[in-house]
């Protein structure tokens, strides 16, 4: 029985020593915020509500890169499903839902408006993200919780009023 005991004793501390052995080779990864203005790369929650009869809600995390010009925007359900993929470029923009059929609308306000129930304008979204104040017509943005990953914005004009939310991964 001793000699067993001992065994296992012996064992243990050997897989303690490599642990530590291991763990003091480790070196700590320092990753790049994916939310900065340099990469071109968002990711986070985003919710839009549309006060129209009915009422419209859409919310979903996403990941977004590229500029206004051209770029891709990646819907994703809680569950972590794709929900679909807005690719667009000058003059064209496509959505793939996942089916076997890929959706082509002539550019991306009109895919927006088609996949979000409103018109939100990518070249606006895009500064905000960037924590520029950009103007457009009929919306209002407020920018001042930035600093901690959250963007919301007001859409008065044209009716239905359209609340946009913004919250950044970190």
């Amino acid at each position: 029985m001793r000699v067993v005991a001992r065994l296992r004793f012996i064992c243990f501390c050997g897989c303690l020593m490599a642990a530590i052995f291991i763990a003091g080779c480790a070196h700590p990864i320092r990753v790049k915020s994916v939310n900065s203005s340099e990469n071109e790369f968002w990711t986070g929650r985003i919710s839009l509500q549309v006060q129209s009869e009915p009422v419209q809600a859409f919310s979903a995390s996403f990941e977004l890169r590229g500029q206004p010009e051209r770029g891709e925007l990646t819907l994703i359900s809680p569950f972590g499903n794709v929900l679909g993929v807005l690719r667009w470029s000058s003059g064209a923009a496509d959505l793939d839902s996942g089916n076997q059929k890929v959706e082509h609308f002539s550019s991306i306000d009109e895919l927006m408006e088609r996949v979000t129930g409103a018109a939100v304008p990518p070249s606006a979204l895009f500064a905000w993200l960037r924590g520029d104040h950009a103007s457009v017509s009929g919306w209002t943005a407020n920018l001042s919780r930035l600093s901690e990953g959250r963007i919301s914005a007001t859409r008065t004009q044209p009716a239905p009023q359209a609340e946009l939310r913004v919250v950044l991964d970190q």
